[in-house]
């Protein structure tokens, strides 16, 4: 039985079940971020992260800014295991830097070396390699801007 077929009620079982479901998931996020915070990765105000994002800095730095929103499945790699093998004098170690009030979209991934300007939005699935500038829109594999947005289009 679906949680929306309660009907005992007015289907307030249901919205009391919707409402405990979510709060748990907020409670878990923040079990979530604040491990990340012990790991050293810079985590600002109102940010959430996915409980299926994946941060990583073993080798690294990464620094997320305020009002951000990292989706499903995204995963954020601070560190390049080979690159010592192209460059012996690469360790490996980079940092990520994400401003204030970014998207990134289902499933995107961040590598390391790489800002991500102010109100940019990342589109599901891209492969993020160089900066990205303020405002941008950027999809795809490589990564390209489709869109600069205008002070005056942010809501945020």
């Amino acid at each position: 039985m679906r949680v929306d077929q309660l009907k005992y009620n007015n289907g307030t079982i249901a919205r009391w079940l919707r409402l405990a479901i979510h709060f748990l998931g907020n409670i878990l996020r923040s079990v979530n971020i604040f491990f990340y915070r012990l790991n050293g990765i810079e985590i600002g105000h109102n940010t959430m992260i996915s409980l299926r994002a994946k941060l990583d800095v073993r080798r690294g730095q990464i620094s997320i800014g305020n009002n951000c929103i990292i989706t499903y499945g995204c995963i954020l790699v601070s560190h390049d295991a080979a690159a010592s093998i192209i460059n012996p004098e690469d360790d490996g170690a980079g940092s990520i830097l994400i401003e204030d009030n970014v998207y990134i979209g289902v499933g995107s991934i961040i590598l390391r070396n790489v800002r991500i300007g102010r109100n940019a939005i990342i589109g599901a699935g891209s492969l993020i390699i160089k900066d990205i500038p303020a405002n941008a829109v950027v999809i795809g594999n490589p990564q390209r801007i489709v869109k600069i947005i205008g002070e005056e289009d942010v809501t945020r």
